[in-house]
């Protein structure tokens, strides 16, 4: 643990709080009279965005690389914090990320993704969103959103293929996960909603601060 990445963790809990709170009132919604109480979800955005900006300068030792991915990451905690109080991912923060992704790997900067290993990157980063949103019309609407998509393009647009697969894995298995847990509390029924949206931001910071592959050339 180095002084920078404690100080972008003490940042990361601000900036999750910050985030929470903001969720409370944006996007614009009905239910955002008088605000909510910092709760659960508070706390989880806090010690996610401490965790997640800690451990960037500990994975990416380029500072381009750094910054760009700890503006992602800041933004992925900004969407946890929306998606938990709002079940929405936002298109201000899903689709501007998409282009700067496409940008950071053409310019050779992505030391994830290079230039040549872009083909491939855009057809999975396109192609498995898709079909997995085409799987999830039986389940009825919401069960995988157009946000989960366009965030998913993003994410794999930055990670390659190889670890998009497996945020998406991860992010799977930690719905499972949670969601059995929860129906043993007897928290949910199994006709109660929940938002998907948070697993996918949780599996695609592994995807960024896990152990790194050689890039895609």
């Amino acid at each position: 643990m180095t002084p920078l990445a404690v100080v972008l963790a003490i940042a990361g809990a601000l900036w999750g709080y910050a985030s929470d709170r903001f969720a409370v009132r944006w996007p614009a919604h009905e239910k955002d009279e008088g605000g909510r109480a910092p709760g659960w979800r508070t706390l989880v955005a806090v010690l996610t965005g401490a965790v997640a900006l800690g451990a960037v300068t500990l994975v990416y030792e380029d500072s381009v690389a750094r910054l760009v991915f700890g503006a992602y990451l800041a933004a992925l905690v900004l969407m946890l914090a929306i998606d938990l109080d709002q079940r929405l991912l936002p298109d201000e923060l899903t689709l501007p990320a998409i282009p700067i992704a496409l940008v950071f790997a053409l310019a050779g900067a992505n030391p994830l993704v290079g230039p040549g290993g872009l083909p491939v990157t855009i057809v999975v980063a396109l192609g498995l969103p898709l079909v997995l949103f085409a799987m999830s019309i039986p389940f009825g609407a919401g069960a995988f959103g157009l946000g989960d998509v366009k965030l998913l393009v993003s994410v794999g647009l930055l990670v390659g293929p190889w670890k998009l697969i497996g945020g998406v894995v991860y992010g799977v298995l930690g719905a499972g996960v949670v969601i059995v847990l929860l129906l043993v509390l007897r928290r949910i029924t199994l006709k109660t909603y929940v938002p998907f949206g948070p697993f996918l931001v949780f599996g695609a910071m592994w995807a960024l601060l896990a152990v790194q592959r050689a890039a895609v050339p």
